[in-house]
């Protein structure tokens, strides 16, 4: 019996080309197949590359039943590549079941990191990131929306969303509606590309923002919001603020903050947005 093939997760670019690694080039050069969301996508990648390795359709339509097919090539010794149209493939995308099928057959699953529109607009909006929880794409229908977000308003987590071009208004009102006007958000638009936008604003405003430049509504969006906070403990203690202060002279802002929430006893999350607006304002 032949030794399987190796069932590599390769990230692609979101948009600059240049972010794809020399790896992951490598790996897409050297497999016997390359598993794909969209062909024509894909082969525009490939071709900018000069890479001539073949491709077959691995997307939302057809994985559950063409996954058998890769699993074979997977076992008879071929390794494939699974790729996404942007970004890291099974992260809103086409992939779970494949992998699924081939982690059961014991079939190695290696994964070949890289671009992530979710952890790139994150590394830059300025929320507290030591936590945070990604829910993916809101539902399309707004009551179903709107229950989603119901169940989500006071999460403490920084929350991000994908969100679809032709919805982004409707849903940054029904977030401003739900989860409040003064809730800090921001939109990642367009990310690594000509027109990248990253806007923070409380919820109220940036409805404002988008509603009044329609280019807003255009493109790849990420929505970012910053996590529920307590009316109760809406601030901090002044020995809290003096802590902080002291630490913040010494070391990194995140490390500050986690220094000062497990001296003080209060939110690390809180002490963190606390710090970086003092910041801001300098």
């Amino acid at each position: 019996m032949s030794t399987p093939g190796t069932l590599y997760i390769v990230a692609t670019p979101i948009g600059n080309l240049e972010d794809i690694s020399a790896r992951a080039l490598r790996i897409l050069k050297e497999v016997s197949l390359i598993a794909a969301e969209d062909t024509r996508h894909s082969s525009r990648l490939l071709q900018h590359f000069g890479i001539n390795t073949p491709l077959a359709a691995c997307h939302d339509h057809n994985e559950r039943e063409q996954g058998g097919r890769f699993i074979n090539r997977l076992l008879e010794g071929g390794s494939v590549a699974l790729v996404s149209d942007a970004g890291t493939p099974l992260i809103s995308d086409p992939g779970f079941h494949l992998v699924r099928q081939a982690r059961a057959a014991q079939i190695p699953v290696v994964p070949v990191p890289g671009a992530s529109a979710v952890i790139a607009a994150l590394s830059a909006a300025g929320l507290p990131s030591d936590r945070f929880i990604f829910e993916g794409f809101l539902p399309a229908k707004a009551t179903a929306r709107r229950s989603r977000l119901d169940a989500l308003k006071q999460e403490e987590r920084t929350l991000i969303f994908y969100e679809a071009p032709h919805r982004l208004l409707e849903s940054v009102e029904d977030l401003a509606a739900i989860m409040g006007g003064e809730r800090v958000a921001v939109l990642a638009r367009e990310l690594t590309k000509t027109f990248e936008t990253i806007k923070d604003a409380p919820l109220g405003e940036l409805v404002d923002w988008i509603r009044s430049d329609s280019n807003q509504q255009r493109g790849e969006c990420v929505l970012l919001i910053s996590g529920y906070e307590s009316p109760e403990k809406d601030s901090l203690t002044p020995e809290a603020v003096r802590i902080l202060n002291i630490l913040l002279a010494e070391m990194p802002l995140k490390r500050a903050a986690a220094l000062a929430a497990e001296i003080t006893g209060e939110r690390k999350n809180m002490l963190y947005q606390f710090a970086l607006e003092q910041q801001n304002k300098h």
